[in-house]
């Protein structure tokens, strides 16, 4: 039987890998893709693809594989990069297709690498699309995959999509020049079992998809936010500030111990964490409000040996599980296991991550695209309040009560 989250709806399975087209030859750029895969070209001074892969990880996904052909050797110098430049934990892998076997054989040639239930992408669009309403299309076992749509109001340099609720029933007609209509949004789940109909050269965009439509197996969930193809000339250079500037939200920074959960004094293993009342609601109505939702929070317990960092990311695995189940989610978080007292050497110095210091936020807003002046940081302790104001952000101090009502109240007038 599926979790419900505390809305009543069945909670989305935990999909944690990525896969993202890359090998396509971008043609229609010219000179600009003459060396460079289009999905590295720089968007607002970074690869595009780095940035579509950090709007994925919101999502709590960790693991990442890159289909390549063309250049290949510079996607793959990209995945051991990206985790890094983005302050991510994520695993990046690179499977390089032979000589352009389109869509289709890129996934066909990929077959073992793919999850049950794997999240697909293509490495040239951008469509903020909340991924965990998509997951939940997936869930019935006879739909084999739920893909992401946009309407244009004009969509005739694309195929069209046709829906009946929620159901797709034809997949890429052509559309007339000036017809508004549904398309696909380069964003979709798929189960692993879509690739046995795939050949080893081919385009399942024209040879599978428009079949699965016709059979049933394929849902749509209808999408508004942004949407960017940056794979003709002018909206490449649409891209460069329209992406970022859809991107660019407040955020709201939680502390952790004291907030989020009962401080009963480094709290380091799932037996001594214990919810505040109402935090995972007010995580989920952060992230409605389309705020980003960040935590930054102290951590010396693992520098005094009270527990190790593995223990800490475990435990921070069981938070972001229980967030899931609540429909709510953290986008990013930062942690200081450094303090001057440590007993292990490797974390005994002063650090300016420590708050009052306001390291761990300076260093998410340099990460992310976040409006500083609209952004609050939710603290139980002054140290909070002084990270807070030396970044630049409101802070409010929390003494207790059901947390979501406290953010409502801090969120109320506001708009993301």
């Amino acid at each position: 039987m599926a979790l419900l989250t505390r809305n009543g709806e069945p909670s989305p399975p935990r999909i944690a890998q990525a896969v993202i087209l890359c090998g396509g030859l971008g043609t229609r750029l010219g000179e600009l893709t003459r060396e460079t895969p289009k999905p590295l070209l720089p968007v607002a001074g970074r690869p595009f693809l780095e940035i579509l892969i950090q709007e994925i990880t919101r999502y709590d996904v960790s693991r990442f594989l890159l289909l390549a052909a063309f250049r290949s050797e510079q996607i793959e110098s990209f995945a051991r990069e990206v985790g890094q430049r983005i302050g991510r934990d994520i695993t990046v892998e690179v499977a390089i297709e032979p000589d352009q076997a389109g869509t289709g054989g890129a996934l066909y040639h990929a077959r073992d690498r793919l999850d049950e239930v794997f999240y697909l992408f293509n490495g040239d669009t951008f469509l903020d699309t909340p991924l965990d309403q998509l997951a939940r299309l997936a869930q019935d076992p006879e739909v084999i995959g739920a893909l992401a749509l946009r309407r244009l109001e004009a969509a005739g340099r694309y195929g069209v999509v046709d829906l009946e609720g929620d159901r797709i029933t034809a997949f890429g007609r052509v559309a007339a020049p000036d017809e508004p209509a549904w398309i696909n949004g380069g964003v979709a789940v798929f189960r692993r079992t879509f690739v046995d109909g795939l050949a080893a050269q081919g385009s399942f965009e024209r040879d599978n998809l428009p079949g699965l439509a016709a059979a049933g197996r394929l849902r749509g969930l209808p999408v508004t936010g942004f949407f960017l193809d940056i794979g003709v000339p002018e909206d490449f250079a649409r891209a460069q500030t329209e992406i970022q500037a859809s991107r660019r939200r407040p955020a709201v920074f939680f502390d952790r111990d004291g907030v989020l959960n009962v401080n009963h004094g480094h709290v380091g293993t799932r037996d001594r964490f214990e919810w505040i009342e109402g935090a995972p609601e007010a995580i989920a109505l952060v992230n409605a409000r389309g705020y980003y939702a960040f935590v930054v929070t102290n951590q010396a317990g693992i520098g005094k040996g009270f527990y190790s960092e593995a223990d800490y990311h475990q435990l921070t695995r069981h938070i972001r599980d229980d967030l899931a189940e609540a429909g709510a989610r953290i986008d990013d978080e930062r942690y200081c296991p450094f303090h001057l007292e440590a007993v292990d050497e490797a974390y005994r110095r002063d650090s300016d991550w420590r708050k009052p210091r306001p390291g761990m936020l300076n260093d998410l807003i340099a990460k992310w695209p976040v409006d500083v002046a609209s952004s609050v940081m939710i603290g139980d302790n002054l140290t909070d309040m002084e990270a807070a104001e030396a970044a630049g952000v409101a802070g409010h101090l929390f003494s207790g009560g059901r947390l979501d009502a406290f953010v409502a109240d801090i969120l109320e007038g506001r708009t993301a």
